[in-house]
């Protein structure tokens, strides 16, 4: 049997400090051997009591303050320091369940050549005290390989994320203009190094508040969000284009330009959040969606989709959501109907 890796789990935090001794109790009671585990929580310039809360736990980790830069500087300085041949990465208002590290090394050990593990989340809604499971599609092996799986293949928030210190080597440092989503530039590029494994099980749970730098816990419409999400979205496709590039890759290449559309589609989803579009862009983008994002969809998610864009046409952006309802009541007088069905002898 080969012996057990050191595992390092980086902690990153910014004015967390309410949340941060959860998220550092969730690492230190994991059943996993202590010595074959170290802590590291790096500090990116928080003004609050998150320095006081960290240094309670004394030599059971390691601490590291930095000015502020944001979370791609903040990984960079926990990858600099962490002498694990596993990396375990989570946010300071997320924490890990128990058994989370076990499964972890178990998935690499039985997967030697794999570069990430990455599984499932739990989705801790604040506002109403809710776990629900996250949303969830599998994609494991060579991802690159297949065009399917390349566009099916989602990127997971930074505490569902594990990887060999070995296969993002090429990857570091992370670019620093990466102020959020810093683990896209890992889980984006990983796949053209390695093989990934997915677990469909949570070992994290993912909390969805109001300060959440990227997602809001409210369903209104947060413009200083939706800017934040499209800048950051800009400069990490920039940045992943740029290392595709460096290594050789041809962005021509069909499967990588169907890629960089699914991201363009994405983008103008946001986009139209601040200037509504017209409603032949609009039927456009709603179908070159299905064309792009097909391997994620039902056949009857597909149907519906096709069925909306031309919807799109006579409603317009602003009035879209009467297809909704519009679908609803279908729903509701379709399903009493086959209720009369099965009830005839």
């Amino acid at each position: 049997m080969s012996p057990q890796p050191l595992v390092s789990v980086i902690i990153d935090s910014y004015n967390y400090g309410h949340y941060i001794e959860e998220a550092i109790d969730s690492v230190l009671s994991q059943d996993f051997p202590s010595e074959k585990m170290e802590l590291l929580v790096v500090d990116d310039g928080s003004t609050d009591d998150t320095a006081a809360r960290v240094r309670k736990y004394g030599d059971r980790l390691k601490y590291f303050y930095k000015p502020n830069g944001g979370q791609a500087s903040a990984f960079n300085m926990g990858c600099a320091n962490a002498q694990g041949e596993i990396i375990a990465l989570l946010d300071a208002d997320d924490y890990f369940l128990p058994g989370k590290l076990k499964r972890v090394v178990s998935e690499f050990a039985q997967h030697p050549d794999a570069g990430m593990v990455y599984h499932r989340l739990q989705e801790y809604h604040t506002r109403t005290g809710k776990r629900v499971e996250g949303y969830f599609t599998p994609v494991s092996g060579n991802v690159a390989a297949s065009r399917d799986a390349l566009l099916s293949y989602v990127l997971y928030p930074t505490s569902a994320l594990a990887f060999r210190r070995l296969s993002i080597a090429p990857l570091l440092p992370i670019p620093e203009r990466l102020i959020i989503q810093a683990d896209s530039h890992l889980t984006g590029l990983i796949i053209f190094l390695a093989p990934v494994v997915a677990v469909p099980e949570s070992l994290s749970v993912y909390r969805m508040h109001d300060n959440n730098l990227f997602h809001s816990a409210s369903s209104e419409l947060d413009e200083t969000r939706t800017r934040r999400r499209i800048a950051t979205r800009e400069i990490l496709v920039d940045d992943l284009k740029a290392w595709l590039v460096a290594s050789g890759k041809d962005l021509s290449d069909p499967d990588l330009h169907a890629l960089f559309m699914q991201w363009r589609l994405t983008q103008e989803g946001d986009q139209f959040q601040l200037q509504t579009p017209g409603r032949l862009r609009l039927f456009r983008h709603l179908w070159q969606y299905n064309t792009y994002f097909r391997p994620r969809l039902t056949p009857r998610h597909l149907a519906v989709n096709y069925v909306q864009a031309f919807a799109s046409l006579l409603l317009g952006y602003d009035h879209l959501d009467r297809f909704d309802v519009w679908l609803q009541r279908a729903r509701r007088l379709v399903r009493p109907s086959r209720r009369e069905a099965a009830s005839r002898p």
